[in-house]
């Protein structure tokens, strides 16, 4: 059978381009998105000398309506393509009574709103035929306010919600989806968000935590957390989530909230 393409968003470098070594190295074609078309040319040129795979440059800036809007019509009528990494994002420095409200804006457009459109420009294709997938890059931060990164967290909590809605709504329609969360993994997003990198602590390596989320990829996981080593943590957490939702339907306030 013909190995379906793969849409990689944030391709020019980090997680994106480590994804589409391994997928190229997987004998899939590719479709590189970024901003950075240069750089993505340089990771296409190799790759296609060392995989033998065919990797198209779609450069794009997902905060623009018009560029995204290039990006959806490909998911939408590119038959080849059966996988979708939505991986782009972006980090904000700063405590949030500090950063600018353009800039928090510009980060949920990135970090969420791309996420959700370019799932749903996919997904009906995808339902239609009955098998595929989307990745989604969320982040442990998304479960962890404590860590002082509200927006950031906040955008990475959406990805994680959207990618178990959607996994109830599509995995009996074919189409699987995985969140992987990461913890602090050493790319290029620190320098960006204006972190000082000599303060930072020990990361994963961008290499190991991309073969770590193919295998939860390959295993067919629902939630990869890479550093977590007791899996059962994340069990407990989801089993006391789900223990609440049949009180989600009473009519009358609890006992507590009684005047």
């Amino acid at each position: 059978m013909t190995k379906p393409a793969i849409l990689i968003t944030g391709a020019s470098s980090g997680i994106g381009a480590t994804y589409a070594d391994r997928f190229a190295r997987r004998g899939h074609d590719l479709v590189l998105v970024a901003r950075d078309a240069a750089r993505m040319e340089t990771l296409a040129v190799r790759l296609r000398a060392e995989a033998g795979v065919s990797i198209d440059i779609l450069p794009a800036d997902l905060t623009r309506t018009d560029e995204i809007a290039a990006v959806e019509s490909r998911l939408r009528d590119d038959e080849r393509i059966g996988i979708l990494v939505n991986n782009a994002g972006a980090g904000l420095g700063g405590r949030f009574v500090d950063q600018a409200t353009d800039a928090i804006g510009q980060l949920i457009t990135l970090n969420a709103t791309s996420v959700a459109r370019l799932a749903n420009a996919i997904a009906p294709r995808l339902v239609a035929r009955g098998d595929g997938a989307i990745i989604n890059i969320g982040s442990v931060v998304g479960l962890a306010p404590e860590f002082g990164m509200s927006v950031y967290g906040a955008t990475k909590a959406f990805v994680l919600f959207l990618s178990q809605g959607l996994a109830h709504e599509l995995s009996q329609r074919g189409v699987y989806v995985q969140a992987v969360l990461p913890a602090a993994t050493r790319t290029e997003l620190w320098e960006r968000a204006g972190a000082d990198e000599t303060s930072l602590p020990p990361m994963m390596d961008v290499n190991d935590l991309v073969d770590a989320a193919l295998v939860g990829f390959d295993k067919r996981e629902g939630i990869t957390i890479p550093p977590l080593h007791d899996s059962s943590l994340w069990s407990a957490f989801d089993t006391a989530r789900m223990a609440m939702l049949p009180g989600f339907g009473a009519t009358q306030p609890a006992e507590r909230y009684t005047p």
